[in-house]
């Protein structure tokens, strides 16, 4: 069991990230918030999970325990495969997964492509009572998790609102927001911006 991977990344294209220990690239699957944060040349250390099938031998890469763990968490539910979490994690912090199941929101899951109705109500289900430790994660966290997140904070801050509010803020937008959307500026900015309404912000983006 490959548990985590340390090297100089070599190779970053979409959602690959080739990494090189002693000599050998490894190829990992990533979330693209992830891939954005990895730099060819730079060291990255990933905690990985090996899937084992019988034609095939894959790793997944994540930044952090938590997101492991939802990972690890997601593929037991029956209908979610690697590729499935992947998607659900490339769209939900575990923090927000977390509420998700909480609040038994399976709307949010179902704005994860390949997830239908009955497979998001089968994530709330089965993860019920299994994320106590994930809730607890602070809902501030994922706004500062890419660059992209932190730029759109700094600009809501910029432009009056306080931290916390901004901060909130960003995070629903990235919760409703497509892969596309949340790794670009521009269009997260808008996101957040309608969350927050338009009674501080006159500017043309």
């Amino acid at each position: 069991m490959i548990s985590s991977v340390r090297g100089v990344v070599i190779h970053v294209a979409g959602t690959t990230a080739v990494v090189e220990v002693g000599g050998v690239g490894l190829a990992i699957s990533v979330t693209p918030q992830h891939a954005m944060l990895l730099r060819v040349g730079s060291e990255a250390t990933l905690r990985t999970a090996l899937i084992v099938r019988e034609d095939d031998l894959s790793l997944f890469g994540f930044q952090a325990a938590d997101e492991l763990a939802v990972f690890d968490l997601l593929r037991g539910v029956t209908g979610v495969g690697p590729k499935s979490a992947m998607g659900v994690l490339a769209t939900l912090s575990p923090a927000q997964v977390a509420t998700a199941v909480a609040t038994e929101n399976d709307g949010a899951f179902r704005k994860v492509s390949g997830i239908g109705p009955k497979t998001a109500k089968l994530i709330v289900l089965s993860l019920a009572g299994k994320m106590q430790v994930t809730a607890s994660t602070s809902a501030a966290t994922p706004a500062a998790a890419t660059p992209v997140h932190e730029s759109v904070l700094v600009a809501l801050v910029g432009l009056g609102w306080s931290e916390r509010v901004a901060a909130q803020a960003v995070d629903e937008a990235v919760a409703e927001a497509s892969v596309a959307d949340a790794a670009t500026t521009q269009s997260l900015l808008r996101l957040a911006l309608t969350r927050l309404g338009p009674q501080q912000y006159t500017g043309a983006l």
